[in-house]
């Protein structure tokens, strides 16, 4: 996944012509850990048709607030400039893999 950063967050996400997931963690949070494989094995059935990337909450302060990503993980999802939709939580990799099919189905 891709780590982004206030520097490289509006390029990477805003101007990406590919719909973008981002999961905003912490380091140190374990429900963060559990979800992280799932967006790995996620990134790689969907390389070239979704961008998958990742913020650090403590790292990207401003971009959490943002985002409202107060509940991690937080999943961001993006396309054309638009914010489309959040989860948050631990979810099955079922389950979010029907969401993101779902959110993404028009783009």
């Amino acid at each position: 996944m891709l780590h982004l950063t206030a520097r490289n967050f509006e390029t990477e996400v805003k101007k990406s012509t590919l719909p973008t997931v981002v999961m905003f963690y912490a380091i140190w949070c374990g429900k963060c850990a559990m979800m992280k494989p799932v967006m790995e094995h996620l990134e790689e059935k969907y390389r070239g048709s979704i961008k998958f990337c990742e913020v650090e909450i403590e790292e990207s302060a401003v971009l959490a607030a943002e985002y409202e990503a107060d509940i991690i993980p937080t999943f961001v999802f993006f396309h054309n400039r638009e914010l489309l939709a959040v989860m948050r939580g631990v979810i099955d990799e079922e389950q979010f893999e029907e969401r993101l099919q779902k959110i993404f189905r028009n783009s």
